[in-house]
Formats: structure tokens, sequence, C-alpha cells
């Protein structure tokens, strides 16, 4: 499990489709979290421990804007798009991956309104090329922000997060540059997987 952890995305082309595929496995409904401006997205979210949770994207109707995600509207079936760990210093974060050898995006100011009329504030930083999702962006949430996962619905938590590579070494090697714990394993086909214990039992999320 990544130390640093902070959420993964679970896409779908219907947010109330995408809140029924997760109760239905976790026996926990999400509550829907609100939309962000200008990105033509909307979410629904639920905690899975401390400083941990689950986000249900999905496109929201009443914008004109295309969603942030790629293919987000042609998905009929939920599968994690992208992931994110957290930190609280976005530009020292940024310095990492640069060193690396990653192009970025950002750090980039984001904010949300929530249900409550309260507005949630982040910056995130993403990478140019994140091999399609396998790699995580990175987010700072703002002092006078309250974190998703305290008041988001709670019973359920995250087990176990990983990803599989046919190359696992290269992929490993790729998240150490960035600084991130991550576990590698082999596997036919590459992508994230995340293994989640709820009232009715375990279930697992992939890309």
């Amino acid at each position: 499990m990544p130390v640093s952890f902070d959420h993964m995305v679970l896409g779908i082309n219907d947010l109330e489709h995408g809140i029924a595929f997760v109760e239905e496995r976790a026996g926990v409904r999400a509550v829907f979290g609100g939309v962000h401006p200008g990105r033509g997205t909307q979410n629904a979210l639920l905690s899975l421990g401390t400083m941990r949770y689950l986000e249900i994207i999905a496109p929201d109707p009443k914008q004109t804007a295309a969603p942030w995600v790629p293919g987000l509207s042609g998905m009929r079936e939920p599968r994690l798009v992208v992931w994110a760990v957290h930190t609280d210093d976005i530009a020292a974060q940024a310095e990492i991956v640069k060193r690396a050898g990653s192009t970025i995006q950002g750090p980039l100011d984001g904010s949300r309104t929530r249900p409550d009329g309260k507005v949630l504030r982040w910056k995130s930083l993403r990478l140019e090329d994140d091999r399609g999702g396998l790699l995580p962006f990175f987010i700072e949430w703002s002092r006078d922000s309250l974190h998703p996962a305290v008041d988001a619905p709670s019973g359920c938590r995250l087990e176990r997060f990983w990803a599989a590579s046919r190359q696992p070494d290269d992929l490993a090697a790729a998240y150490s540059h960035l600084g991130v714990e991550m576990a590698v394993e082999r596997g036919d086909k590459a992508q994230i997987r995340g293994r989640i214990s709820g009232p009715k039992g375990i279930f697992e999320l992939t890309s």
C-alpha cells in the first residue's frame, strides 16, 4: 500500500450507474460530491479509511466542456482511470518529478463546491505521460479544506492497492524515481488494482 495514497478514481459514463455498481459490491452507497467547473465532470465519494477515498467520476450533462478524462463518455463499465498520492509540498514534489525526467502539468489550482456550499480547494501536479493511469498524479489539499475522506460515507476499507505489468521492474523503477512506494507484480496486462473490504465482503476494482 503506498503510504501517501490519497484516492483512486473510478470512471463511468453515468454517475448513478457507478454509484449502484459500487454499492452492490460494497454495501455502502457513495454520496454525491459535486461538479468540476469547466472540466465536464461530476463525482460521488466513498471513504476507504483515514485520508483515503474512492472517487466515482462521470460526465456532467449540465456542462458543455468535454470530460477531462479521455473516453469517459463511452465507458459503459466502471474502471479505474487515475489515482492520486497526497503531498504537503506540491512545489517540492514538482522538483522531484522533474529530476526524474518527467514532463509535468502544474502545479494547477483546483476547486469544487460541495453540496453544503463549502468550497474544497487543492493544487495538483500531473505527468504528461502517466502510462495510461499507471503512474499517479499528486495533490496538495488546502489547509482550510476538509479532506473528502473525513465525511464521505464510511464502512469500507482499502486493503491493498498495487500495479501489474509485463515489465514489473521497469514500472517499479518509474515509481521509485517519482518518490512513490508501490507494489508491482508481473501480469499479462498493465493495470492498477484496488482491493476493498466492506459490509458485503471483499471486492476489487481494476483499470
